[in-house]
């Protein structure tokens, strides 16, 4: 008689909405960057995705260093004093509100993810500053509108003032198909001038085979995950100026000391300015 697999491992416990058998980029993140806020699947995954990249945990520090760096650069040379982070991921100390409040303590900041257990944190760790206001929205990239009508937004953002829009390693998860630099334009369209953009994403351009062992693995667990060229990566900040250095790897925007290899890190990263 067949026994079940699953009978003598323990379940997983998961706040309410969050399936802990379906793998998710913010927990798989989390995995990378030495969190516990993840399941037993999406180790799984981040262990298949770090076999075909050996470097992912790098890479995902670097991703995060280019926030710190955006941030702290939009706010004190930029004059940005409000932003819209979307696809936030789990709290990682420091967020983006601590870096940017660093320099200018009002600055407000909206974060938006999907994911319930972000949500959980959120509330906790991304506490603002007395001057300034940190808030959380639960939306999707997928449907601008839902961010740019919700009340939280529209009460926390005065969008007739210029916005750090950021989109680090969100879009992705989005496939061609369904039109991320549509997506990504409407979210520009309802900044006013003045507005930054900063964008990471994933490339095969510096290493198409360990990226596609690792779209592999992600596809082969689920989840849709596109790497873009460096053309494709250009077209979503439309027609946006880009800021020095312009469109580099990730590890090259902007690097608070040398870097040996900047394509060490398989990402474009940039930030750009609304005319």
């Amino acid at each position: 008689m067949q026994q079940d697999s699953d009978s003598s491992v323990p379940k997983e416990t998961a706040p309410p909405g969050v399936n802990p058998n379906i793998p998710h980029s913010a927990r798989i993140y989390d995995y990378w960057l030495g969190g516990k806020d993840n399941f037993a699947v999406d180790r799984a995954v981040g262990e298949a995705m770090i076999q075909a990249i050996p470097g992912m945990r790098y890479m995902a520090g670097e991703n995060r260093k280019f926030v710190h760096r955006a941030a702290r650069d939009l706010v004190a040379k930029e004059g940005i004093r409000q932003f819209l982070d979307v696809g936030t991921g789990i709290p990682t100390s420091p967020n983006l509100h601590e870096v940017a409040q660093q320099v200018a303590p009002e600055t407000r900041v909206v974060y938006v993810d999907n994911d319930p257990i972000v949500l959980v944190h959120a509330r906790a760790l991304m506490r603002s500053s007395a001057e300034g206001r940190s808030e959380y929205i639960s939306a999707d990239i997928r449907d601008p509108r839902s961010i740019l009508d919700d009340p939280i937004l529209t009460d926390t953002l005065d969008l007739t003032k210029p916005v750090g829009l950021t989109l680090i390693a969100i879009l992705m998860l989005i496939a061609d198909e369904d039109d991320p630099w549509g997506m990504v334009a409407e979210l520009r369209d309802a900044m006013p001038s003045g507005s930054c953009l900063a964008i990471t994403h994933p490339t095969a351009d510096f290493n198409p085979d360990e990226v596609g062992q690792a779209v592999a693995a992600a596809t082969g667990a689920g989840m849709t995950l596109v790497p873009r060229t460096e053309e494709a990566v250009a077209r979503l900040f439309g027609d946006w100026e880009l800021l020095e250095p312009g469109l580099v790897p990730v590890s090259g925007w902007r690097p608070d000391s040398q870097v040996d290899d900047p394509q060490a890190a398989y990402y474009w990263a940039g930030v750009a300015r609304k005319p």
